[in-house]
């Protein structure tokens, strides 16, 4: 299907390119969700995703003292254990020259995590009195649509979806203001995916 294809008379996208183009994101965003909820439960479990090490949990500590006393990563280490020497590198990487352990004193910098925010939670916060950190984020958020309603799916850290939350607590009928069960849902919704972060580990 040309999905770049025009009405001859108005020049807008054909009715079915519009429908497989929102199809399209809506079954992308929906393997990303299940993707998500796959990753979260297997850390639930205890598995990491990713590659395995090439070096078995039990060899770590025999390669790391193998290293420590004086053997060499590519001529002995490596061909020992059969595995490359970028798998003992990354064995013994803490005690290698060129490591620089973190001052514990540093906070670790927090890292964007990209969420899906309903979009009714979206069009609430964007008439909220934002800063311009939050403001940024939700404005470089991506559409996604999703049937009659969409979802932004907006990457700011933990902490920035946090003051999201704040902002809207007004859609939970707080502070007297008249909840909106859609949007009450909505807003719980987001709130769930946020609390994910921790129970799963920022990523």
């Amino acid at each position: 299907m040309d999905l770049t294809a025009r009405h001859p008379r108005t020049g807008e996208l054909l009715p079915t390119v519009q429908f497989m183009v929102q199809t399209l994101a809506a079954a992308g965003d929906l393997q990303r969700d299940l993707t998500y909820d796959g990753l979260r439960a297997a850390e639930a479990k205890g598995n990491k995703d990713g590659r395995r090490p090439a070096i078995a949990a039990d060899k770590t500590d025999a390669v790391r003292t193998a290293y420590l006393e004086g053997r060499s990563i590519a001529a002995a280490l490596a061909r020992d254990h059969d595995v490359s020497r970028g798998a003992i590198r990354t064995a013994v990487a803490d005690l290698l020259p060129e490591y620089t352990a973190a001052d514990p004193g540093t906070p670790v910098p927090e890292l964007p995590v990209t969420l899906g925010m309903p979009g009714k939670v979206a069009d609430f916060l964007r008439a909220a009195d934002l800063d311009d950190v939050e403001r940024a984020a939700l404005d470089e958020g991506v559409t996604v649509r999703r049937g009659q309603g969409y979802t932004q799916r907006v990457s700011a850290t933990h902490t920035v979806h946090r003051q999201f939350l704040d902002h809207c607590q007004l859609l939970d009928g707080a502070q007297g203001a008249p909840g909106i069960p859609a949007q009450r849902k909505a807003r719980r919704e987001y709130e769930n995916r946020v609390n994910a972060l921790v129970a799963g580990t920022l990523r």
